[in-house]
């Protein structure tokens, strides 16, 4: 049996589907759900598996005088790559094993090390030459290749990692000047799950794409080497005035419209510090739907784009099972408000006190009133087992997309110019820049829009879960039903330390 993973997998979900899990299944759950457990069952599935190919003709007799120093390796040449390369010792100038690429054909045959020095292939002696030398040998060579090693001083068999890791950058081997090979890098887009084989080069990482069936690892960028090239990239492209080939977006606080609570916290402190991080890959685990406990749903973007509309169509669908936390202001009601149901009305001094002891999620000033999110109401919401909606201020999402809360955060992204205004036109949508009187939206107000949705995917892209274009209302809650959907019934990959 070669399928417990997916064996643990049916039982979670059954457990899941429960309308009452017994407080045994509830347990049950965590535990199999816990990463530990779950290593085991990728283990247990890989080692029935016994995919051991390909299987290597015999060693040749006739080996050399000094048998007991050298040995002889042969492999079958194929489509794919040996899964080893070489360099020239600076020291000695002999050719030795450089990197050991796990999965690949030299790492099965268990045979070749790191540090051995090749002095045979195909009985042509590669003593003196260059490594360009050897790669034409191995490039010529056809069916079973024979090398006779000079072993290194230790031969212990390369051990995987269990790290899984979200990329947050697209990756492309051909267009690395400073691959040490092209053909061993792995290719990758932003956002794909990578599995981290081996962390032992400080500069080159070795990893597969998750779920690849291919049992090579490729060579990528390590964090420390991605980092190092994304600050250079930055300071050379802000010494131009420029982002990503973009003039700087600036912060929609720049230009405050008068519907946009302003954030207390300090908008250019948190903006520089926002510039000085530097996102390359982040640790991941999966995390399994929890019975009574549903995920917040968090929407982003930028003023005017239609979250609060799509939040509000969300919870009319079912208002026992969707909720939005109720904020605080300290503005007097107005006629027809009801406390507890329109606002929290409190005084001034109770609002600063929450700020003042870390209990706000995001609070703002508005025409003199103050107005806040509570953590409290958020937290006392997801533990009754409401799906919790929220549309925060992009600062906050430094505040939400903690262990605690477990968010899955949408990105709801406005069309390009001319849909916007097409779109918009057609539904006769009326500007939320304007309070005071009911209008369509302006070109500039359309232009502040595309502005401050570039200024938040360059600096929060890497925490959006899921992007949703808002090029027609209806089209893009339907995306956002499914969306709900998918994180209510499958697991999802999340920040290591959620599930830790």
């Amino acid at each position: 049996m070669s399928n417990a993973e997916d064996i643990a997998i049916s039982i979670m979900r059954e457990i899941h589907y429960r309308t009452i899990p017994t407080a045994d299944a509830i347990e049950l759950f965590a535990i199999l759900q816990s990463p530990h457990l779950q290593g085991v069952l990728q283990a247990h599935d890989s080692i029935a598996a016994k995919d051991f190919a390909p299987h290597l003709p015999e060693i040749p007799v006739e080996v050399d005088e000094d048998e007991e120093t050298v040995k002889i390796v042969q492999l079958v040449k194929s489509n794919e790559p040996m899964g080893a390369t070489i360099k020239q010792d600076d020291r000695t100038g002999a050719i030795v094993i450089a990197r050991i690429m796990h999965g690949g054909a030299a790492d099965r045959s268990g045979l070749i090390h790191v540090g051995d020095e090749v002095q045979e292939v195909n009985n042509l002696n590669v003593i003196g030459k260059t490594p360009g030398d050897v790669l034409k040998i191995l490039m010529q060579a056809e069916g079973t290749i024979t090398f006779k090693l000079l072993p290194a001083g230790s031969s212990a068999h390369l051990r995987e990692s269990k790290v899984r890791v979200r990329a947050y950058f697209d990756y492309d081997p051909k267009e690395d000047k400073h691959i040490p090979c092209k053909e061993a890098g792995l290719a990758f887009m932003k956002h794909d799950i990578l599995h981290i084989v081996t962390q032992d080069d400080p500069y080159w990482w070795q990893a597969r794409r998750e779920g690849d069936r291919n049992m090579r690892a490729g060579l990528i960028p390590s964090r420390q080497l991605q980092e190092r090239r994304i600050l250079t990239h930055r300071q050379d492209q802000t010494a131009n005035g420029q982002i990503a080939g973009n003039i700087i977006p600036k912060s929609p606080s720049c230009k405050p419209s008068p519907k946009v609570k302003k954030i207390i916290y300090d908008a250019s402190e948190s903006e520089d510090f926002d510039r000085e991080e530097v996102a390359t890959y982040e640790e991941v685990a999966r995390l399994y739907p929890r019975p009574g406990l549903p995920r917040p749903i968090v929407l982003i973007g930028p003023p005017g784009v239609g979250r609060n509309e799509l939040k509000r169509r969300l919870i009319s669908i079912d208002t026992d099972k969707f909720r939005t936390p109720i904020p605080m202001t300290s503005r007097p009601p107005r006629l027809g408000e009801v406390n507890n149901r329109d606002y929290q009305f409190v005084t001034r001094e109770e609002l600063d006190e929450e700020a003042n002891a870390g209990t706000l999620v995001e609070h703002g000033e508005f025409k003199g009133h103050l107005y806040g999110t509570s953590s409290v109401t958020l937290k006392s919401l997801i533990n009754a087992g409401y799906v919790v909606v929220v549309t925060p201020h992009y600062q906050a999402l430094k505040y939400l997309r903690t262990a605690e809360f477990k968010p899955y955060v949408i990105y709801i992204k406005p069309p390009t110019l001319a849909v916007l205004k097409e779109t918009r036109q057609a539904a006769h949508a009326r500007s939320t820049f304007d309070e005071n009187n009911s209008r369509g939206f302006t070109e500039d107000e359309f232009k502040d829009m595309l502005k401050a949705a570039a200024r938040i995917e360059f600096h929060y892209s890497h925490w959006f879960d899921e992007v949703i274009v808002n090029d027609e209302l209806s089209s893009a809650f339907e995306r956002l039903v499914a969306a709900v959907n998918k994180v209510e019934s499958e697991p999802l990959w999340v920040p290591a330390s959620w599930v830790q």
